[in-house]
């Protein structure tokens, strides 16, 4: 899909605010609110626009540890790596996966309320996992810059 810069500026500003109004978005861009309903519309519908959602503050809520996991599988087949993703998709303190190249084969981020919690979730829940040979577990100590926005 082609995006122009009216489409670029739209979607700069959704991602800042999801709930910003057409009517501001109008104002901020210059363009009348029905074509900005249209293109928002026509962003949803191709897919540019997946969904709209929430960002919480995760130390608010006491999820105050972040944990980066590099998890290496016993054997690299699909079936191994359809199980694993199947399994982990399960789990809620996993807010990401990534499968990589490397040295290992996926890279996780997830969140837990401290390192206690960790442990248990490591030792109940992952370490557990018939095909998981390694993790490598990396806790962060300080959170330099988080964002959701993509560059346009």
């Amino acid at each position: 899909m082609i995006l122009d810069e009216l489409d670029r500026s739209i979607l700069r500003l959704l991602q800042s605010n999801a709930l910003i109004t057409i009517k501001d978005i109008s104002a901020a861009i210059n363009l009348s609110m029905s074509p900005i309903h249209d293109r928002i519309k026509r962003l949803e519908q191709e897919g540019v626009i997946q969904k709209y959602v929430t960002l919480l503050d995760r130390k608010q809520l006491d999820l105050g540890l972040v944990v980066h996991c590099q998890v290496t599988l016993d054997k690299q087949t699909r079936n191994n790596f359809s199980e694993f993703e199947q399994t982990i998709a399960k789990f809620p303190e996993i807010i990401s996966c990534s499968l990589v190249s490397g040295s290992f084969d996926y890279y996780l981020k997830l969140v837990t309320k401290d390192v206690e919690t960790y442990n248990k979730f490591y030792q109940e829940k992952l370490a557990v996992l018939p095909m998981v040979a390694h993790i490598n577990s990396l806790f962060v100590m300080d959170e330099i810059k988080t964002t959701t926005e993509l560059p346009l």
